[in-house]
């Protein structure tokens, strides 16, 4: 008698011979890998400083045994495990931490009331780390108005370094307690910053009221 072919065995899961197949999710691993990395290059970023992201996660795949084609997660999946550990380990340092931050952006969002500043990055969302800086976009068509308020201000600041020209500027300016980003966008420029994440979520994008909204009820809550 003839061999069957493949497809013909007696215990193909097409024929209802009563098993059960278990059917493998060739994407569970995967999501399953991506947390871990996310979650150690989370703890890499808050413990050491690491402010490059995609070392961060590089070095968290090693650290894991992963092979270097390995799914790493996005910016976004590390942003929620950053939340997960400072709700681990934040404890009262980190809120304080993130209070002052925003207490320091919101007084330069104030200085700068007239560039519509909106605090974004982890400042805003709450995953920042003591080493994250402050980070505020603004919106006018000329850039040189930007600088010649903080210089009447007298207030040094230097350029941050672009890496394609047509990157909007970028202004560096320290403080005692951080470091504050100013990103200036045309109006333009303004209009195509994506408003949703790859997930379809809302990016987060807080102007000065809601940044004095959120001091207000941590205040209440303390």
């Amino acid at each position: 008698m003839g061999r069957h072919p493949r497809g013909d065995r007696g215990d193909d899961p097409a024929r209802g011979n009563g098993r059960r197949v278990e059917r493998v999710d060739v994407f569970a691993g995967d999501s399953h890998e991506r947390a871990g990395v996310a979650q150690v290059a989370a703890q890499l970023i808050a413990e050491h400083g690491i402010g490059d992201w995609s070392l961060a996660k590089r070095k968290a795949a090693r650290q894991l045994g992963l092979p270097e084609r390995a799914a790493l997660p996005g910016d976004d999946e590390v942003e929620a495990a950053l939340l997960d550990y400072h709700a681990i380990f934040g404890g009262e340092a980190h809120r304080e931490m993130l209070r002052e931050k925003r207490e320091e952006a919101l007084l330069w969002m104030r200085r700068l009331a007239d560039f519509r500043p909106v605090l974004v990055g982890g400042v805003a969302g709450g995953w920042a780390t003591e080493h994250s800086d402050v980070r505020i976009d603004l919106v006018t068509d000329d850039g040189k108005a930007v600088e010649l308020l903080l210089i009447n201000q007298g207030c040094e600041y230097r350029h941050a370094p672009s890496r394609h020209a047509d990157d909007p500027m970028e202004l560096w300016i320290d403080t005692r307690s951080t470091g504050v980003r100013l990103r200036v966008r045309t109006h333009r420029d303004a209009r195509q910053v994506p408003r949703r994440n790859r997930h379809g979520q809302a990016s987060l994008r807080l102007d000065a009221a809601a940044v004095a909204a959120l001091l207000d009820a941590d205040a209440e809550a303390s």
